[in-house]
């Protein structure tokens, strides 16, 4: 191997840029990949990303997933008959991957190594009776403290995946993975079970209410905070008495890609009723408030016309309650429905206190919500623990 200080600085510097340009499209070929993944309808197009696209533009010799089936999102798309029908032998959910993984992947970080060095059980678990690959790497899927699966690439190589190889890029890559799994699990939920608002394309209050359950039972058990906004189109009889039910399911359709647009991909957006939409999101009410008032902004610079080409005027009231969820499973069924109520609440009162705005119900030291309203200005918005 030759040492590049010894070679003559032109040398040094072209190998700089071969690196520079190498690492460019690299890049390029995952963001290709990723875009794919995060764009796929089902879970038949996500895996046919993974096994077929992914391998083909960068040689890979295996694609291997492994998914924990007890994962709420997943516990549909895992049915044996489901399994079946997709048929796919990368695709794993032996209770043995998931103690190999764990077993590899201390501290959540990736495995990377040559294969035949594993024991029987760990070379089993992912690459079955078949000949592994010369090297590996084995990424964890997680968010938070989560860990719903991993992903193992192989290469006939021996010296692509080993010790001292930087793993940025391909951990960013699990992350994408990850997202996109969870958000593919979503959308066939909400086939499965006929929970989509057709108009706006979101989610209707039945899934919304679903996930609330769910999202209420994992923040119970990782001690992680929740919070919920409650969006009202300002006005909206006006616009329909005005312009028209067709004008109207238009501001419904534009409100609702702006508040999805808004929000980050594991969130969760739901047409709750008329011209009422909720959010539910992963993280505390200062992230909440953040996040409304990106919304607020969002909608009032929207540009919705008539008939004739007049911009018609679009705001929203929105109401925000947040909070860390501890007690029983049963105690966050509970929690859910008035961290719902109370953000409906406080979406009221931003109606009563002048619409385009957002409100938060005060805190007692008992974290129970009073009848006194935290203002968020339009302008002078405050990030307010």
């Amino acid at each position: 191997m030759t040492n590049l200080a010894q070679t003559p600085l032109s040398d040094r510097l072209r190998s700089l840029v071969d690196t520079v340009q190498h690492n460019e499209r690299t890049l390029r070929r995952f963001q290709n990949v990723e875009l794919r993944l995060i764009g796929a309808q089902d879970f038949a197009s996500f895996l046919d990303t993974l096994f077929r696209h992914l391998p083909q533009e960068f040689s890979l010799a295996s694609v291997t997933l492994w998914l924990d089936d007890r994962a709420p999102m997943l516990l549909e798309l895992l049915e044996p008959v489901a399994l079946r029908a997709l048929d796919h032998p990368g695709l794993k959910t032996s209770r043995e991957g998931g103690l190999a993984a764990q077993g590899l992947c201390d501290d959540g970080l990736p495995w990377l190594g040559k294969p035949c060095e594993l024991d029987d059980f760990a070379r089993r678990a992912f690459f079955g009776a078949a000949q592994p690959p010369a090297s590996a790497i084995l990424l964890p899927l997680a968010a938070g403290d989560t860990v719903s699966g991993c992903l193992c690439l192989g290469s006939d190589d021996p010296a692509r995946f080993g010790d001292g190889m930087a793993t940025d890029i391909l951990e960013r890559f699990a992350s994408i993975v990850t997202a996109s799994l969870d958000n593919v699990a979503h959308r066939e939920r909400l086939k499965q079970l006929g929970m989509t608002d057709s108009l706006t394309g979101l989610a209707n209050r039945r899934y919304f209410d679903e996930r609330l359950r769910e999202e209420l039972m994992r923040a119970v058990r990782y001690r992680v905070p929740v919070a919920c906004l409650f969006i009202d189109i300002d006005s909206f009889k006006r616009i329909n008495d005005t312009y028209g039910h067709q004008t109207g399911d238009r501001a419904l359709a534009a409100v609702a890609a702006c508040v999805r647009q808004q929000v980050r991909l594991g969130d969760t957006v739901a047409r709750y009723g008329g011209e009422e939409f909720a959010a539910l999101l992963q993280g505390d009410r200062a992230d909440a408030l953040t996040v409304a008032e990106r919304v607020r902004l969002a909608v009032e610079r929207l540009d919705l016309q008539d008939d004739h080409g007049q911009r018609i005027a679009l705001t929203v009231s929105i109401g925000v309650a947040a909070s860390r969820v501890g007690g029983t499973a049963s105690d966050a069924v509970s929690f859910g429905r008035a961290m719902l109520e109370e953000a409906d609440r406080a979406m009221y009162q931003a109606k009563r206190n002048g619409r385009n705005r957002i409100e938060a119900l005060v805190k007692t030291g008992g974290d129970h919500a009073e009848h006194g309203v935290l203002p968020v200005g339009q302008r002078d918005f405050p990030l307010i623990d």
